[in-house]
């Protein structure tokens, strides 16, 4: 386990920026919490999990803190729905879907315009955005195929967000977050 290099706190920051804008910086602010890169995944935890995971083996680690996402081959990074909790604390666009429309967003689909409930006003075209149900409940999270104006002239079938994580990622590819 190691810190990351430059060239990945870039990636990593540039793809969180998409969702949280400056509030980026209050995840690296809290005391004693910082990231880390464990075979290919970037772990969110404090000195003390660090510590506690440096006397077991490489081998033998297999989440030793709360898993942001990962790198992939080609060197971008990917969010996994891991990340959730931070990423809808901290966001700065947010989208609601009716209730009719949860489950539909929980199998993986994308948000359709007669599904929206509401959005944040002022987003932008493929702005990185987190989906909550109309209890505030956070689902999952996905970018903007229209920004806000463009979305009250399109018919209700249309796409308008794209959907990259869901909750139902837990059970669908459970063996590919860890």
């Amino acid at each position: 386990m190691r810190e990351l290099t430059e060239e990945e706190l870039k990636v990593f920051y540039e793809k969180i920026v998409e969702f949280i804008g400056r509030n980026a910086t209050h995840l690296e602010e809290k005391e004693n919490m910082g990231f880390r890169l464990h075979k290919d995944r970037v772990y969110y935890m404090s000195e003390d999990i660090l510590k506690a995971a440096g006397q077991v083996g490489k081998k033998e680690l297999i989440c030793p803190g709360v898993c942001f996402g990962k790198f992939t081959k080609g060197g971008k990074f990917k969010l996994h729905i891991t990340s959730l909790t931070y990423l809808a604390k901290y966001a700065k666009h947010k989208v609601w879907v009716k209730p009719k429309a949860e489950m539909s967003f929980l199998y993986g689909n994308h948000v359709q315009r007669a599904q929206l409930g509401k959005i944040t006003q002022n987003t932008s075209q493929y702005q990185g955005v987190v989906v909550y149900n109309m209890n505030d409940l956070p689902l999952g999270f996905g970018k903007t195929a229209k920004s806000t104006i463009e979305m009250r002239r399109l018919d209700p079938g249309a796409v308008i967000v794209f959907n990259q994580a869901d909750c139902g990622e837990y059970l669908r590819d459970e063996e590919n977050l860890i």
